[in-house]
């Protein structure tokens, strides 16, 4: 599972530019969780062009063994109920494929409905997380003209299927930074359940 990941733009890329990405493994974790066994793998990329670095990105992903039928879900955690913008999203399995596609995610749980409700036992497709962390930044990018990120990160909290529309929210987090470009974002499932958390931080 794709957990988290945090981004840190430290110059533009532009088309045309010649790019390379460095990826390292930078540490693996061990840890006995509620319901087994869970690896967790701290993964950082480093992009540059022809002027030097200009991208730092970290990716927490962790492994563990598929859920047994005695295990308890962890309780949901209602999401906010102040934000100031709010976008609803209708997912499909045609938004996921094209994801899928983009990313060069092969995972079929994403696209592959049959597989994923009779083999890995969940009720829908599961929407990627990346993919919501996307729709997290389109939010603040439209929500906010002319706005420039300097960070950007997220954890993802819950699992989103594409059988209920969900939705992404912010508001600037002026109890944190009271100059405004601190900016608290969230996604939220159909029931009002807390699926994503993130932070952006404008430049």
């Amino acid at each position: 599972m794709w957990a988290g990941s945090r981004i840190e733009w430290l110059a533009p890329l532009s088309v045309g530019d010649e790019i390379e990405r460095v990826s390292k493994i930078e540490s693996v974790t061990h840890k006995a969780g509620r319901t087994g066994d869970l690896i967790f793998v701290l993964v950082q990329h480093q992009i540059s062009n022809q002027n030097g670095l200009a991208i730092i990105e970290e990716h927490d992903i962790v492994y563990r063994d598929a859920p047994g039928p005695d295990d308890k879900p962890v309780a949901p955690t209602p999401a906010p109920s102040n934000a100031q913008w709010t976008k609803t999203i209708t997912p499909d399995d045609v938004l996921l494929f094209r994801y899928s596609a983009l990313t060069f995610n092969g995972h079929r749980i994403h696209y592959d409905r049959k597989y994923v409700t009779e083999v890995e036992g969940y009720p829908g497709l599961i929407v990627h997380g990346p993919l919501i962390a996307t729709l997290l930044v389109d939010l603040v990018r439209q929500s906010i003209p002319g706005c420039k990120l300097k960070s950007f990160e997220f954890r993802a909290i819950r699992p989103t299927f594409d059988i209920n529309i969900f939705k992404v929210s912010a508001k600037p987090d002026l109890e944190k930074d009271p100059s405004g470009k601190t900016i608290a974002v969230w996604a939220q499932d159909h029931e009002g359940w807390l699926t994503m958390q993130a932070t952006a931080v404008l430049a």
